[in-house]
């Protein structure tokens, strides 16, 4: 039983993950990358904009309020990050796309630049990798473009396999103590981490920044700073955890989280 359950799983997660950078409607651009000290620091976030419309992407910031066209389907979106290499004399950048699940869907080419000053050097070491991104061609094949046969076959075929894995999951878990099911199955909204320069930062599909982390020397748990409200984020038998004192007393707030 286990192992149709796991070739079932295997087999679901493939066929949902095996996509291309055109299964996405637009992008997500974030106002401060890992190696820069403030946002939009020598314009990175406004040129990284402007490239991913060059290459025929619509993208956003990570700060603006979305259209209601692009908040239904959180993962119909893609994350990208510009990471820097560390190179001796010689900037090198590369662009990368992830989608909800933290997953790289295409990483770039690395640009290089031996200009000495920053701003420049990284928009050198920036439009470098954005040539291999232009000659993605991208083009969003959610579109009238693509036939509704296709739409239709693709439908049945996951929800078929989809199917097959919940039945053989339901089976599975019937003969497992409730005690050890993941408690993630909670009706609590899942919040996306985005990696920042101290930890993370925890956002909705809208995308808002619900939650800040800050890293601590344990790996499962989390300085967090919600609403105003600083405490910890925990985690306990595979749940997460925003534990926090009011009136005196502890409070434990489940809180979904796809790192």
């Amino acid at each position: 039983m286990k192992t149709k359950f796991l070739f079932a799983f295997v087999l679901f997660s493939t066929y949902c993950f095996s996509q291309s950078i055109n299964d996405y409607k637009a992008v997500i651009v974030p106002l401060k990358f890992d190696f820069i000290k403030t946002d939009n620091q020598y314009r990175l976030a406004t040129l990284t904009k402007f490239n991913l419309e060059k290459a025929g992407f619509t993208a956003f910031y990570a700060n603006e309020v979305l259209p209601q066209e692009y908040t239904a389907q959180r993962c119909d979106l893609l994350n990208v990050n510009v990471v820097r290499d560390n190179a001796f004399l010689i900037t090198k950048l590369y662009v990368e796309f992830k989608d909800c699940y933290g997953k790289v869907v295409y990483t770039s080419e690395i640009g290089k630049s031996k200009t000495k000053e920053y701003e420049p050097a990284y928009k050198e070491a920036l439009d470098g990798a954005f040539v291999s991104v232009n000659a993605l061609n991208y083009a969003y094949n959610g579109t009238v473009n693509k036939s509704e046969v296709g739409k239709k076959q693709t439908t049945v075929q996951a929800t078929a396999i989809a199917a097959t894995a919940v039945t053989t999951a339901k089976a599975v878990e019937s003969s497992v103590p409730m005690s050890t099911i993941n408690s993630n199955t909670n009706s609590v909204d899942v919040l996306y981490a985005q990696p920042t320069e101290t930890g993370y930062q925890l956002i909705d599909k809208t995308p808002k920044v619900v939650m800040k982390l800050m890293k601590t020397s344990q790996p499962d748990s989390f300085i967090a700073i919600k609403d105003g409200v600083q405490g910890s984020l925990i985690s306990k038998n595979n749940q997460w955890f925003f534990e926090y004192y009011k009136d005196d007393k502890l409070v434990s707030e489940p809180i979904s989280v796809k790192f």
